[in-house]
């Protein structure tokens, strides 16, 4: 019997763009500080991944969950999205298509939510 408890492990779906916001990459990981140096590594050494390849290392969407079977289904549910849907996604929560990267920088610091909690999505 498997037991699962809450807040346990944590896991990322977010949305990275490039310089001129031109171009959108939706992806999950459990470790969104180390994903984003990968992503800006992967450009540094020429990579031809797509992300790499359209130069999206910059953070402009995330949300946060404690069950990866949730994570990957709205990975899933993002990427089926048109480019529109994405894009009234991320000016609900990020009006200004700010970079968010700084927020994972810190060593110590847990980010805030950007997107809706594990509870509101399982409501959909």
């Amino acid at each position: 019997m498997y037991e699962f408890r809450e807040g346990y492990h944590t896991y990322y779906v977010y949305i990275i763009t490039n310089k001129y916001r031109s171009t959108y990459y939706v992806g999950m990981t459990n470790n969104l500080k180390i994903r984003l140096a990968q992503h800006h590594q992967n450009i540094l050494v020429g990579n031809k991944i797509f992300a790499s390849k359209y130069n999206l290392e910059f953070l402009v969407y995330y949300e946060k969950f404690t069950w990866v079977q949730l994570a990957i289904a709205r990975e899933k549910e993002l990427k089926s999205w048109r480019r529109e849907k994405k894009l009234d996604l991320i000016r609900s929560y990020n009006s200004k298509f700010e970079f968010l990267n700084q927020r994972f920088v810190k060593q110590d610091e847990i980010p805030p939510m950007s997107g809706p909690s594990d509870s509101e999505l399982a409501k959909q």
